[in-house]
């Protein structure tokens, strides 16, 4: 399988976000924006996953739609909605990863979890290792941040969470690392979303 070259040259810094984008939303936007200026990134991928185990089937748009609507808000140059989990074939987030670093080896990754993620990060599987395979940057959400901060996954890696200060540097720590973005919470969600969709199309 041939992959498209998004990019091979020296240190390049890539961000990656990922999810379902059922559907994709100017939140989205607002954390892609955010982790371009905080890390100094020269792209942010938004990975539109095929199917996330921990999320039921039902009320999920087609992969073509999802793919669609972070099309939408991409601008094809920094940020880059891609369906390359697709192409891989890989579903689990730590399989993602590790192919991502083998077919990429000069990239320096920055996985990006929302707080709200970050709570129920020990239900994903190996997740300890994903820990261990890129700097990872937490995104604050409405309700979960103070809860994610002191949730397991939090806790049992304080010692490698660096001050939001140091946000330049992380892509080029190795991991574990992690830092809690510091901006403020967008309370854009994909669910209100769906719902604001639904009831427009009301007679």
């Amino acid at each position: 399988m041939t992959l498209p070259a998004y990019g091979h040259r020296h240190c390049l810094k890539i961000g990656l976000l990922g999810g379902s984008f059922n559907p994709a939303h100017e939140g989205h936007l607002h954390v892609a924006r955010q982790a371009i200026r905080h890390l100094g990134l020269d792209q942010l991928w938004l990975l539109v996953s095929p199917g996330n185990p921990l999320k039921p089937a039902a009320g999920m748009a087609p992969f073509a739609t999802r793919l669609a609507s972070a099309q939408r808000i991409s601008d094809g140059r920094r940020i880059i909605a891609t369906d390359i989990e697709a192409r891989l074939g890989t579903r689990y987030t730590y399989d993602t990863l590790s192919e991502l670093k083998r077919r990429f080896p000069r990239v320096r990754f920055v996985w990006l979890m929302g707080a709200d993620n970050l709570i129920q990060f020990p239900r994903w599987g190996r997740w300890q290792e994903i820990m261990h395979a890129m700097p990872m940057l937490v995104v604050p959400r409405p309700g979960a941040t103070r809860r994610a901060l002191a949730g397991q996954a939090a806790k049992r890696h304080q010692k490698v969470r660096l001050p939001a200060r140091s946000g330049l540097c992380l892509p080029s720590k190795g991991a574990p690392a992690w830092i809690l973005l510091p901006v403020r919470e967008n309370a854009a969600s994909a669910t209100e979303l769906r719902r604001k969709i639904l009831e427009g199309t009301r007679p």
